[in-house]
């Protein structure tokens, strides 16, 4: 019977927001998958630019095109669930990059199944 345990993103800090400095690949680190277990990733952003969108990409896994989720943050609405649950495995790494430095910050927890 699989076991389900909540584990914070491990590019954060005690849990902590993660500010995306990047805007170009390699994005920001946000999460290293286990090297066998199951991490099932939900990732939220928030845009703090008060003035526009933000578009923010993921690369899940990877940077080829098939790896990459492509999203538009609005500027000052809140969280926007990026990725629901998605599982990746076999030390894959999780990162973003913005169009605009610093006003995409990024929350979440992986369900690690073992």
């Amino acid at each position: 019977m699989a076991t389900y345990s909540k584990q914070l993103l491990s590019g954060s800090t005690s849990g902590r927001p993660i500010q995306i400095a990047a805007t170009a690949t390699p994005g920001t680190l946000l999460h290293t998958a286990h090297a066998t277990d199951k991490d099932e990733v939900y990732l939220y952003a928030v845009n703090n630019f008060a003035d526009a969108n933000v578009n923010l990409t993921v690369e899940f896994g990877g940077v080829t095109a098939a790896d990459l989720v492509f999203v538009t943050v609005e500027a000052t609405k809140g969280l926007l669930l990026v990725i629901p649950g998605a599982a990746l495995t076999g030390g894959l790494v999780v990162r973003a990059f913005a169009s605009t430095t610093a006003v995409i910050n990024v929350v979440g927890w992986v369900n690690r199944i073992t």
